[in-house]
């Protein structure tokens, strides 16, 4: 193999990922937001946040599973991973990835998958502040940590493991069903979130008209993509003045190792 050893490779394969969903989306009717850092990137910067080197996509929740049920890789480079689309699939949320190319982070050691771009749901949750905190996060927390517990082969590696696999036999595949049906906001309210992290923030809800009419078009490395009317409101909400730079020692990016698997 052959190490993707530069960031501005890393990125060309990235962009032809965001290129290829996002084409994709548009032909199907399918919403998507560009998000997180990649929008401040697009509003500061007009492309990648200068230290970055990852692609969010937000979806709401319709849209979101409408693309888990449509598609089928109708290009071979490119592969839709998700809970129940991969088996063993680690993580909550769905990632398009490169077939051609191996990355390695080092949160997640030893789990192998393409070059990737984020896409993350956006689920109606209570308005009510007070819920959010005491019911609701340590819930889903609680049905992410007991997830995690089983993608892990021996159950013996900690007390907290042991525990879940004693008095909560369920299998994998359940649990996803269990995450869909209770974490999953089908009612419309006041305010979305991602919840497909494990730990979610207050922070991270915000009013749920920032993404609703028409989307808006940014700049991002040199093409046009859509994102959420209200990205100025969500932006400010969730990262303050984030047109001013962080500390230096904010500046991080992820931790992997990126190669092209035929070379």
């Amino acid at each position: 193999m052959k190490e993707i050893a530069t960031i501005a490779e890393l990125r060309s394969i990235q962009l032809a990922v965001l290129d290829h969903i996002t084409t994709y989306c548009d032909k199907h009717g399918i919403v998507y937001f560009l998000a997180c850092g990649s929008l401040i990137g697009a509003i500061r910067h007009k492309g990648y946040i200068p230290w970055d080197d990852d692609i969010d996509l937000f979806m709401p929740r319709e849209s979101y599973n409408r693309l888990l049920a449509a598609y089928r890789d109708p290009d071979p480079r490119y592969a839709l991973l998700a809970p129940g689309r991969a088996t063993r699939y680690l993580y909550t949320y769905a990632k398009v990835v490169d077939r051609r190319t191996l990355v390695v982070e080092d949160e997640v050691p030893g789990y192998e998958l393409g070059v990737y771009v984020d896409i993350f749901p956006l689920d109606y949750v209570t308005d009510c502040r007070w819920l959010r905190r005491h019911v609701v996060w340590k819930y889903k927390k609680f049905i992410y940590r007991m997830r995690r517990c089983k993608m892990q082969p021996n159950f013996l590696a900690s007390r907290w493991r042991y525990l879940l696999y004693r008095y909560f036999p369920l299998p994998l595949r359940a649990i996803d069903s269990l995450i869909g049906h209770t974490l999953t906001g089908h009612k419309p309210t006041g305010t979305v979130c991602n919840m497909t992290e494990a730990n979610a923030l207050e922070r991270e809800c915000f009013p749920a008209h920032c993404i609703e009419g028409e989307r808006v078009e940014v700049d991002f490395e040199g093409k046009r993509y859509k994102t959420m009317p209200g990205y100025d409101e969500y932006l400010h909400h969730l990262y303050g003045d984030y047109m001013q730079l962080p500390p230096v020692e904010q500046r991080v990016h992820h931790h992997f190792a990126a190669y092209w698997r035929d070379a």
